[in-house]
């Protein structure tokens, strides 16, 4: 995720006395934190149930591993789904999709905003390090909470899943596997999602600066149409970039569902050692197309909606504040 925030002036970040640094109800930009999670909650829930059929797809190739069998292609698996499934099995695990999008998305931005307050400098405003860092420890945060949603909706998207919703799904994965199968990919999450938000930022600032200078008198730093475009470039090249560790991820998920292999570890090394002999390094790459159709549509949806969130807020604030 990347500052979307173009109005965050150093007064705003830096507490006037070393004891505000904790005081969550400062707020930033005209909103509180609490206000800030709304926005984040409400733009996560967004982006995930525009873009779910997308992800859906992903899902379903990624965690392909039939033996002497190439994964299906894009237009494969969704002629595939539809023939089987219908348009139902596009959304199936949309549920547990909502029991976690919005609560992890309400973590990420609340943490990320507490964290660049405490790491931004009154020397160094606007310092992409410590953005980057705010972003990662953001990232930790949420992924905690998004991690067991986020395992069930993968195993209730696969073909011919065995699960009759969330709640049978979680019952039987706590009883046959235990609650670390939860957090079996948990540790991949991080360390593919920490690279992306870094690419994400760097890549986002970097083309709201270049779309502000090309048209300087329409491309106004606040509009929605620079918010989402530079999201869509920056969420298209952080999915490409990070998609080995996203096939790693699916495939610790959803092992032993559906004839997906099973491993004797978490280890990152032994999945990915398994796909290379498995399908060869192409096999690391497999799902980038619909990764990168769900990433670029999803950061423009979520940035774009978070910036009307708060909009809507800022307005609510100044009518409560009007005599």
């Amino acid at each position: 995720m990347a500052d979307a925030s173009p109005k965050f002036r150093p007064p705003d970040l830096l507490p006037p006395a070393p004891a505000a640094a904790a005081d969550l109800s400062v707020a930033h930009d005209g909103l509180a934190f609490w206000q800030y999670m709304a926005a984040g909650s409400v733009a996560g829930l967004v982006e995930h149930t525009a873009m779910f059929p997308v992800d859906t797809l992903k899902t379903r190739i990624q965690a392909h591993s039939v033996p002497c069998h190439p994964p299906p292609g894009l237009r494969h698996a969704l002629r595939s789904l539809l023939r089987v499934d219908g348009i139902r099995g596009l959304y199936r695990g949309i549920g547990a999709m909502g029991l976690g999008a919005g609560p992890a998305h309400a973590a990420y931005f609340s943490i990320y905003e507490v964290s660049k307050r405490l790491l931004l400098t009154e020397e160094h405003p606007n310092n992409p390090a410590a953005h980057a860092a705010a972003g990662v420890l953001a990232t930790v945060a949420s992924d905690a909470v998004f991690t067991p949603m986020d395992t069930v909706k993968q195993r209730l998207q696969l073909g011919s899943s065995p699960y009759n919703g969330v709640t049978d799904c979680v019952q039987r994965v706590v009883r046959e596997e235990g609650l670390r199968a939860f957090y079996a990919s948990y540790r991949t999450t991080v360390l593919m999602n920490a690279p992306f938000t870094a690419v994400h930022f760097a890549t986002y600032e970097a083309a709201k600066r270049a779309l502000v200078e090309l048209s300087p008198e329409s491309a106004d730093d606040e509009r929605l149409i620079v918010h989402a475009t530079a999201g869509a470039a920056a969420g298209a090249l952080a999915a490409a970039v990070t998609t080995p560790l996203d096939v790693v991820k699916t495939q610790l998920q959803c092992q032993g569902v559906c004839g997906c292999a099973r491993f004797s570890t978490s280890s990152m090394n032994e999945v990915i050692h398994s796909i290379i002999k498995r399908d060869g390094y192409a096999g690391l790459m497999r799902g980038w197309k619909p990764r990168m159709l769900f990433h670029a549509p999803a950061a423009a949806i979520c940035w774009s909606t978070y910036e009307a969130c708060k909009s809507f807020l800022k307005d609510l604030n100044n009518r409560n504040a009007s005599p």
